[in-house]
């Protein structure tokens, strides 16, 4: 893989010194762990245009926390989880960001929300030689990272990338279903770039030249001018690098037109919330996923007791928002315990590096990074809606 991207590099707080094998120096930090327990941060969308996806996911991440210090924490020490609300605001990101290391003095920060938020603080955790673990986001700032530049080491994501799974998904369809006219409407922003990176890949691979590209801006909530033009261009098939009420928005509006076009959303869109508040607009709608969507009736064993749990924790169904926070800090957990009952952040680090697999409750590809790719996997599925559920159209796809 390419590494690119940059960081800065000034600590602001106790550091350990770790080597990289060019020789370069990781400056990793020690705040946050005492013999009592270790301190992780998050923000997320808590009232903002996404908080259909914050909100379950911080009542997942509080659930594992839960779990893990219920069953005695992490070699004996309780992790402590602090959350804060970013409104899905890259300057409230960086605010959030500073009281967390400044003032919480965080360990590592886990599962924080969204490309725009985490990229606009990402340098200030690095100049604080703070971890940035397994964040709610997708773009390949997150992983890729330039050995020459020793903070971007600090970075490590378990997502499926938007581009890879973008790409995986749409060769298929395209492949699938002989479509010549495919069009993209995505968010200008990372999160939205990143999908029309996938996008433009794939069709030049496939040397099909797009019918048509339009944006929104993030948050809005009329897309009656995009629909239109792709309608105009003769679009066959619409790429969503939307998230929740975009999605629904967008394929509401082609209904209201009478256009009758094949849907495929990028992998946020692989969310309970779509079909349940989407209802018939949204049915027929294929995304890209990394795992199955379990749901109450059908679910099994760990699964289905987690689901039970949840309800009862949260007085609400659970989610895939739910299981990729939980994921977050159960994978936190994990590698922390590999990193022993003396952790640093010299040694949480390595146990990173290590090549362990972690495996989830729920199925999903194993988590393993190595210490030249910091991306778990780009396995991709693409589901359905159909009769109001997500449905497994494909699996195991590549690009």
């Amino acid at each position: 893989m390419s590494k690119s991207f940059s960081a800065f590099g000034l600590a602001v707080s106790a550091m350990a010194l770790t080597c990289l094998p060019a020789a370069a120096q990781t400056k990793v930090t020690n705040d946050g762990i005492s013999a009592s327990e270790i301190v992780i941060g998050t923000h997320q969308d808590l009232s903002g245009p996404i908080k259909g996806w914050g909100v379950p996911v911080a009542n997942g991440m509080k659930m594992a926390t839960e779990e893990v210090n219920a069953a005695g924490g992490v070699n004996g020490r309780k992790i402590r989880l602090v959350v804060e609300d970013s409104g899905y605001d890259p300057k409230k990101a960086v605010l959030a960001s500073q009281k967390l290391i400044e003032r919480d003095k965080i360990f590592a920060m886990v599962g924080a929300m969204g490309s725009p938020t985490v990229l606009a603080a990402q340098d200030i955790l690095f100049d604080a030689g703070v971890l940035q673990l397994f964040p709610l986001t997708a773009a390949e700032f997150t992983f890729k990272f330039d050995p020459a530049k020793p903070q971007e080491r600090l970075k490590f994501n378990n997502l499926l990338p938007y581009v890879e799974s973008t790409r995986a998904a749409l060769k298929y369809m395209v492949e699938w279903k002989s479509f010549k006219k495919p069009c993209i409407m995505h968010q200008d922003d990372e999160y939205g770039k990143n999908v029309l990176d996938g996008f433009n890949q794939q069709l030049t691979a496939m040397k099909i030249q797009p019918a048509s590209v339009t944006s929104y801006k993030r948050g809005a909530s009329d897309f009656s001018a995009q629909i239109a033009k792709m309608k105009s261009d003769g679009c066959d098939l619409v790429v969503l690098g939307t998230i929740l009420r975009e999605t629904i928005g967008a394929m509401t509006e082609a209904k209201k037109l009478g256009w009758d076009v094949t849907f495929l959303g990028a992998s946020p869109t692989n969310v309970l919330e779509v079909p349940m508040l989407g209802k018939d607009a949204v049915e027929g709608l294929y995304a890209a996923s990394l795992f199955e969507i379990p749901y109450e009736d059908t679910a099994k064993d760990k699964v289905k007791d987690w689901i039970v749990s949840y309800k009862k924790s949260f007085g609400t169904d659970a989610n895939t928002q739910a299981m990729i926070g939980y994921n977050a800090v159960m994978t936190f957990a994990f590698y922390a315990g590999k990193a022993g009952k003396d952790i640093t952040g010299q040694k949480m680090l390595d146990s990173l590096e290590s090549g362990e697999k972690f495996l989830d409750i729920f199925n999903s590809p194993p988590t393993k990074f190595s210490k030249t790719d910091h991306l778990a996997n780009t396995i991709t599925q693409v589901q359905q809606v159909k009769g109001g559920r997500w449905v497994l159209v494909k699996d195991n796809l590549m690009f």
